[in-house]
């Protein structure tokens, strides 16, 4: 994680992917609060070039001494919990409720934290099973859900289309009919 993190911060290709795990997080607290998505993702990119190059906007140290992994996020952005959309929309209104934020620096928080959580979620699948096998598992468990797999049901045909030499929802029809006869 650490190691990835580093690229992040000298590899502008690695850099815009790790910012795009961040940014999906972001996106949908701001949305669902009625913000301005486009006004946070021009403040997210334009921090990460703060320094003359683009760079992660999270980091990931390993503390040996304390044997931790440490994240760490710096998100500066424009962000209301009055006026505007905040106001207009219900969801908004309902989506602050639920967060139980007070002021807008406390939703910032909540923003830089989910964007820090989505980041760490990529950043581990990209050191683990890597990004593309893990969308191919969700697709799979995705099809599963779609023919009507239900509970056991689902981690068995997801596996089952893992195996097979193609995978689309008729093979998963199938594989869920053959599961439960």
């Amino acid at each position: 994680m650490a190691r990835a993190s580093t690229l992040a911060q000298v590899d502008i290709h690695r850099a815009a992917t790790h910012n795009k795990g961040v940014m999906n997080g972001i996106h949908a607290v701001v949305l669902a609060t009625g913000n301005d998505t486009r006004g946070a993702e021009a403040s997210a990119h334009a921090y990460a070039s703060k320094d003359g190059h683009y760079k992660g906007l999270a980091t990931w140290d390993y503390d040996s001494s304390r044997n931790r992994l440490i994240g760490t996020i710096e998100v500066p952005m424009t962000l209301a919990t009055v006026g505007g959309g905040t106001n207009v929309l219900p969801i908004a209104k309902a989506s602050l409720d639920i967060l139980n934020v007070q002021s807008a620096r406390e939703l910032g928080h909540v923003v830089a934290a989910v964007g820090l959580a989505q980041n760490f979620s990529a950043c581990r699948a990209l050191v683990s099973e890597g990004i593309q096998q893990g969308h191919m598992s969700l697709q799979y468990k995705s099809l599963a859900i779609v023919v009507g797999a239900q509970g056991d049901e689902i981690a068995y045909v997801a596996d089952t289309l893992k195996q097979a030499p193609q995978a689309n929802a008729a093979v998963a029809e199938e594989i869920l009919h053959t599961y439960r006869t």
